[in-house]
């Protein structure tokens, strides 16, 4: 009997049809977990996708049972397996198809992790949650806009745990940096500017195909994606960022990490103005530069906000005066300034805050962001990370590449999904599927 069998349903719920209450550190729902009789009970879990991200989220969830693993190269599937038939003495059934997966261990898997291209994770993610198994998704959550609002509702109505993959959400610093902004050190924040020097874009369709290797399944690589011919280095195995079909560049790949970070601290939720700007637009590919702005609306006593998102060959040599590094965020108040990224923080003007001691620490400390979901898993505690969350994190990021696709300001109704002045905007808030991988 698995762990999920012998556990009763949990009754708290993580996405989006759940009234949500922003506690220190964690974002939870108001509704109690019930306490797990199996908490002590290894995981029963299949892996989809075994390599490059996917090896990283496999390690991290090695303390429990890795029963099955799915990858459309053989060379990661058989190398994968190798390893966790020797480390955990344990053999995982292999799968090229998480689809089939997913019908053959119904019965033996307790949960997914889902480490694949980014047009794979919402096929592979609302077919778990709706076969009831927890599920933990590297970044950004979904492909689409829409695809993020259904996870979210759909893991609501399920009481599944689940997690994104933003793992520096559970460092230390980000938690520091949470409490010095709220506690009010620089006032009001009235704007906030987020910037990566990465960028994934750039390029024309290759002319002509190469044959397919022998380990590779093309075919369900391609999964949800319009067909195309394989071709050498152009997609497979990470150059997928940079083509719409599959990804969504330099913005899609981080701002769920750095975005993450203002969201958290000013309790941001949907924006309701997008607007971007960037090279032309091509009709496969990412740009290699991005400027999007994101209005926000006033959040009880937090006031409006106006964040700037920027990348690739677009991003500034300074922000309210101050030189920025390749990445990072920063925060303009009313009384100051700070500037964060992932390890360390500082605030301006230097002299104003030379003696700053920051508010005594009230988010506890992580223990481990693939340990979060693992514990929730178990007893229903909450993660930080939940579908609920970082479902209108990534909603808020993947407007911005709809923004600046269309070439249009967005005058934004979350309630609907809806552009209201640009009606044409839903061709790339949602989109269509090869037959057999759609998720509705």
């Amino acid at each position: 009997m698995t762990l999920r069998q012998s556990t009763a349903r949990r009754s708290f719920l993580q996405s989006a049809g759940s009234t949500a209450l922003l506690l220190p550190g964690l974002y939870a729902s108001a509704s109690p977990a019930r306490p797990s009789r199996s908490a002590l009970e290894n995981l029963n879990i299949a892996c989809i996708g075994t390599a490059n991200r996917a090896a990283e989220d496999v390690s991290g969830v090695m303390s429990e049972n890795i029963v099955a693993i799915v990858d459309i190269d053989s060379n990661y599937l058989d190398r994968c397996k190798a390893m966790l038939t020797e480390k955990k003495k344990l053999t995982p059934r292999t799968y090229a198809d998480y689809r089939e997966m997913l019908t053959a261990e119904n019965d033996k898997i307790d949960a997914v992790v889902i480490g694949t291209a980014d047009h794979h994770h919402a096929p592979a993610a609302i077919r778990a949650i709706r076969a009831g198994k927890h599920v933990y998704c590297e970044k950004p959550l979904t492909h689409t806009v829409f695809e993020s609002r259904l996870l979210a509702k759909a893991a609501a109505e399920k009481g599944v745990a689940t997690q994104l993959g933003t793992q520096i959400h559970a460092e230390n610093n980000y938690r520091r940096v949470v409490e010095v902004i709220r506690s009010g050190a620089i006032g009001n924040v009235t704007e906030v500017h987020v910037w990566v020097g990465k960028g994934w874009g750039g390029g024309e369709r290759p002319a002509k195909g190469d044959p397919v290797p022998a380990t590779l399944n093309w075919d369900l690589w391609l999964g949800p994606a319009p067909e195309r011919p394989y071709a050498n280095g152009a997609y497979h195995p990470a150059n997928w960022r940079r083509w719409w079909d599959f990804g969504g560049g330099t913005i899609a790949d981080m701002a769920c990490h750095y975005m993450d970070l203002p969201f958290w601290a000013l309790d941001l939720r949907h924006p309701t103005k997008i607007s971007a700007e960037g090279p032309k637009v091509h009709p496969e590919t990412c740009p290699l530069g991005l400027i999007v702005r994101y209005d926000f609306p006033a959040r009880g006593t937090m006031p409006a906000l106006k964040l700037t998102w920027y990348d690739g060959d677009m991003i500034p040599k300074k922000i309210a005066d101050q030189p920025v590094p390749a990445n990072g965020v920063m925060f303009v108040g009313t009384d100051g300034m700070m500037f964060a990224d992932y390890s360390r923080y500082r605030l301006f003007p230097t002299d104003k805050f030379a003696s700053f001691k920051p508010p005594a620490e009230s988010i506890p400390n992580s223990i481990g962001h693939h340990a979060e979901w693992i514990k929730a898993c178990k007893d229903g505690s909450p993660t930080t990370c939940n579908f609920n969350y970082s479902g209108a994190l990534t909603e808020t990021v993947l407007l911005g590449t709809v923004a600046y696709r269309l070439g249009k300001t967005l005058d934004w109704d979350a309630a609907n999904l809806t552009a209201t002045n640009a009606p044409e905007a839903a061709k790339l808030i949602n989109k269509e599927y090869r037959k057999g991988w759609e998720v509705v």
